[in-house]
């Protein structure tokens, strides 16, 4: 293969991107486009709907406040100003409580929480039960490695930026690129597989 194959090749590609991006703008001018490399979700190009309502079952964009964004970049967990992807469990009115290291809503254990990340450092943790008010999101991803609300609580709704559905992800390391046609998320019927 020669330079001339390599460079149709890299404006074939270009081009391609280049129509599909114009294609989500005509479709959804609003849509804001977000790059996921957190294992804890699968990796991959999402689609960000600003304004719309967050729901049990579905995947969100939320921004950690000042102080938990702060103390993930120092443990290198994201980078600065960096949004996380994960899944809503719980909403208003739900019951959430940590006893040890189980995590359970409305009565039934769905998570476990690690004593220490994957380099040997104390996690963070909060114990007892509550009951989540309004505007509060309680946030699990399914990797038992993943860091959220397991470790630090319930966010307030007002630090997300909006629900998010895949363009192109991808479940593990060594598994295939898959396009989502309808971008949207079978919640109940969707397996995330973590990295390992």
């Amino acid at each position: 293969m020669n330079r001339a194959f390599y460079r149709r090749a890299t404006l074939s590609a270009a081009a391609g991107f280049a129509i599909a991006f114009a294609a989500i703008a005509a479709i959804e001018p609003r849509a804001r486009l977000l790059w996921n490399s957190s294992a804890s979700a699968p990796v991959g190009l999402y689609r960000v709907h600003v304004g719309a309502r967050p729901r049990r079952g579905i995947f969100v964009a939320v921004m950690p406040p000042p102080g938990l964004c702060a103390f993930m970049v120092r443990r290198r967990y994201l980078g600065e100003n960096t949004p996380l992807i994960k899944r809503v469990a719980a909403t208003t009115g739900a019951r959430v409580c940590r006893a040890g290291a189980i995590i359970s809503i409305n009565g039934v254990a769905r998570a476990a929480a690690l004593a220490q990340d994957r380099e040997g450092r104390a996690l963070p943790g909060w114990s007892g039960c509550r009951t989540l008010e309004r505007g509060e999101l309680f946030l699990l991803n399914a990797p038992a490695d993943s860091f959220d609300s397991r470790y630090f609580g319930p966010l307030s709704d007002q630090t997300m930026i909006g629900t998010v559905t895949p363009i192109l992800t991808r479940a593990a390391p060594d598994a295939p690129w898959r396009w989502h046609d309808n971008a949207t998320v079978h919640a109940d019927k969707e397996v995330i597989h973590a990295y390992r």
